[in-house]
C-alpha cells in the first residue's frame, strides 16, 4: 500500500467536532472536481507503461485543506488536478494517503495552499439507517449544481474495489443520472456527507455507497501521521448448515458459528486460531452458521464487518469457539498483513512490475495482475501451477520463497533461439543459486557457471542453457533498444 507520511497541526477529527453548523455543506461549495491523468505498466512488456487516459471524478472538501475521494480515482496516476466547478479555477494536487483495499484516498493541493479557503469543508453524518433520504451531487458541464435524491434500502459486506477486499456498502434506490463523466460522487444527509457513490446500475436504479463509517476509519487511522490501514483476520471459512457436520463438529442445536478452514500465515489468526476451529462470537456478537451476525441498524451482516469496518489495527478481538469438540475463549490482537508480504501480490498501483532481463530471458515476479491478462476467468484459464501457487502461497514459503518469480517470455534474439515458445514457468535456481524473489535472478547472472546461464524450472523442460557472453552483450544491446533490462525495486 503506497503511504504518505505527514502531520496535521490540527486533526481531521477535531476539526469535524469543532466546525460550526451554521456553515452548510452545498454542492457549489462542498464538492470539487478532480480530473486524473494515469498511465498503468505493461505487464507484458514490464519496460514499458501502457497508454495514458484520463478519470473525472467528484471529491468532498474536508477541514484542513483537504479533498475525500475514492482510491480508484488515482490509480497509476502521474497527474491529479483539482478544479472548482463554479468559477473552473484549477491547481495541481498530490497524494497523501491512499487505500486501495477500502477505496479510499486523501487528497491536498500541491503548491497552493489557500485554493480550498473559500470552499465550505463537510462534516460528516454518521447516522446511516434503512429508509433514509440521500442527495447525489454532481455538476452539468457548465458548472451548475445537480442533486439526486435517493433512499437508503440497506447494507451489505461486499467486494469495494478489489477481489480480495469486503467492506461494508449501503444500497440506495433511485434514478441517478449520469452527468459530465462524473466517476464518483459525495452522498450528502441532511447537508453532511454521508458517503461516496462507488457503482450504479441504471437498469435497477441501484446505487452502492461507500458509507461514513469506513470513511471515518479512514480518517482517524491517519491523524497520527502513520497510516495502518484496516487489520485483516486471514481465515478461509465454510459455512455450517449441513447437519452431519454439524454433529461431526459437536455444535448444539442453537448454535451458529463458522467452520476455519484455512489459516493465512502473517495475518491476525495465525498462531491464535486453527484449521478445524468453529467461531461461534465476536465480540459478544453471535455468528449464524451462514458467516452473519446481527446488527443493530442493518440487521444481517457478514462477520468480516468485526474485524474490518469497526475495530482498528492494534485493537483486540475476542472470539468464543470451539477447537475439537471444546468451547474456549481466545483473544488476540488485530494486525494488517502488509501487501509487500504477500508471496503473489494481490494487486499492483503506482509502480512497475519488478523485472530482470537475461539475454532476452523475461523473469518477473507473479502477481494476481498478471493473472488477469488470463482474461475474467483467469481463475480456470491460467496455468495450473500458477494457480495452485496462488491458493496455496505457503507451500513456497515454507521453502523460504518471498515473492515468486516466473520467465514470463523470450524476446527473440540469438540466445533464446529454441526458447521462443517458453512462457510462465517458475523458476527455482538460475546457476545454482535459489531464487526466491527478482533480487536473486539478477545477482545469481553475475555467476555463471562455465561459461554458461544455467536456468532450472519446477516443470518442464525444467533446466535450460545459455551463453553467458551473448547473453552480456545482448543485455547491452537491449538497454540501448528498450531502456531498461531490470527494475529490482
Amino acid at each position: 500500500m503506497k503511504q504518505f507520511s505527514y502531520t496535521l497541526i490540527i486533526s481531521i477529527s477535531h476539526l469535524f467536532i469543532c466546525y460550526v453548523d451554521s456553515f452548510a455543506a452545498s454542492a457549489e461549495k462542498s464538492v470539487i472536481r478532480v480530473n486524473t491523468t494515469m498511465q498503468a505498466f505493461n505487464l507484458i512488456q514490464p519496460w514499458e507503461k501502457g497508454a495514458a487516459s484520463t478519470r473525472l471524478g467528484l471529491g468532498a472538501v474536508l477541514p484542513n485543506n483537504k479533498v475525500l475521494v475514492t482510491a480508484q480515482m488515482v490509480t497509476d496516476a502521474t497527474y491529479i488536478e483539482l478544479e472548482k466547478p463554479d468559477s473552473s479555477e484549477k491547481t495541481t494536487a498530490k497524494v497523501l494517503t491512499v487505500d486501495y483495499e477500502a477505496n479510499l484516498a486523501l487528497l491536498e493541493p500541491s503548491n497552493d495552499k489557500d485554493f480550498l479557503s473559500d470552499r465550505e469543508p463537510f462534516l460528516l453524518n454518521e447516522k446511516l439507517s434503512p429508509s433514509d433520504e440521500l442527495e447525489a451531487w454532481q455538476f452539468e458541464s457548465n458548472g451548475t449544481p445537480v442533486s439526486t435524491k435517493i433512499t437508503v434500502s440497506k447494507a451489505e459486506v461486499r467486494k469495494s474495489f478489489l477481489d480480495t477486499s469486503n467492506f461494508l456498502q449501503v444500497q440506495a434506490n433511485g434514478p441517478v443520472q449520469y452527468r459530465s463523466g462524473s466517476f464518483t460522487l459525495p452522498v450528502a444527509k441532511n447537508k453532511k456527507l454521508a458517503g461516496l457513490l462507488v457503482s450504479y446500475s441504471s437498469k435497477d436504479q441501484i446505487s452502492s455507497i461507500l458509507p461514513t463509517s469506513i470513511i471515518k476509519h479512514f480518517l482517524n487511522d491517519i491523524e497520527n501521521g502513520e497510516y495502518t490501514g484496516f487489520p485483516n483476520l486471514g481465515i478461509m471459512y465454510s459455512q455450517t448448515l449441513d447437519e452431519q457436520f454439524r454433529q461431526y463438529l459437536k455444535l448444539g442445536k442453537d448454535d451458529g458459528g463458522v467452520f476455519v478452514s484455512k489459516v493465512i500465515e502473517g495475518a491476525s489468526a495465525s498462531g491464535n486460531l486453527k484449521s478445524g476451529d468453529v467461531i461461534l462470537e465476536i465480540n459478544g456478537h453471535k455468528i449464524d452458521s451462514r458467516g452473519n451476525y446481527v446488527d443493530d441498524v442493518w440487521g444481517k451482516l457478514k462477520f468480516g464487518n468485526l474485524v474490518r469496518g469497526i475495530p482498528f489495527t492494534g485493537d483486540t478481538i475476542e472470539m468464543e469457539i470451539i477447537r475439537k469438540g471444546e468451547r474456549m475463549e481466545v483473544s488476540f490482537e488485530l494486525i494488517r498483513r502488509p501487501t509487500e508480504d504477500y508471496l503473489i501480490d494481490p494487486y499492483m498501483f503506482d509502480r512497475g512490475p519488478k523485472f530482470s532481463i537475461i539475454g532476452g530471458l523475461v523473469f518477473q515476479e507473479l502477481s494476481v495482475p498478471f493473472l488477469k491478462l488470463f482474461g475474467n476467468d483467469w481463475r480456470t484459464r491460467a496455468p495450473i501451477k500458477l494457480l495452485m501457487a496462488h491458493a496455496n502461497p505457503e507451500m513456497y514459503e515454507k521453502k523460504g520463497n518471498k515473492k515468486l518469480v516466473i520467465m514470463t517470455r523470450a524476446i527473440p534474439t540469438p540466445a533464446t533461439l529454441g526458447y521462443e515458445r517458453l512462457s510462465t514457468l517458475i523458476v527455482t535456481k538460475i546457476n545454482g543459486v535459489p531464487v526466491k524473489d527478482i533480487k536473486d535472478v539478477h545477482e545469481a547472472s553475475k555467476s555463471p557457471i562455465d561459461g554458461q546461464h544455467r536456468i532450472e524450472f519446477e516443470s518442464y523442460p525444467k533446466l535450460i542453457f545459455l551463453d553467458a557472453s551473448l547473453s552480456s552483450r545482448l543485455n547491452k544491446a537491449l538497454e540501448q533498444r528498450i531502456g531498461v533490462t531490470q527494475r529490482l525495486d
